[in-house]
């Protein structure tokens, strides 16, 4: 599925011309990177916790990845429609790299 969503990526950058596009051409831009983005990330994520840190089974480094690769895959799309409409400061990076750290530290303690 990964490979499918950079193919899908990918047709979408060369299709959509950005200067005459409508909202559902950015939105199919942002939904692509998203998805594609959260599929390498989850995989990298797996791989180096199940080659390196080998600490729990691997239905665990699985949820652990995808958890925190779909929290990657947000601050970077976010940061890049922040970007696009000139609002990409350091201070909204930061507030939203401290609202997605809160997030991920309750998400770790409502399982425990």
């Amino acid at each position: 599925m990964t490979v499918i969503s950079w193919l899908i990526f990918v047709y979408v950058l060369l299709s959509i011309n950005p200067e005459i596009t409508n909202w559902l051409g950015f939105l199919l831009f942002y939904v692509s990177l998203f998805l594609s983005i959260i599929g390498t990330s989850a995989l990298v994520g797996f791989l180096f916790r199940f080659v390196f840190l080998k600490k729990h089974i691997a239905f665990r480094l699985v949820k652990e990845a995808f958890r925190q690769s779909f929290l990657f895959a947000f601050l970077i799309v976010i940061s890049l429609i922040l970007l696009s409409q000139d609002l990409f400061t350091w201070l909204n990076i930061f507030f939203l790299i401290i609202s997605l750290s809160v997030l991920e530290f309750f998400i770790l303690s409502y399982e425990k």
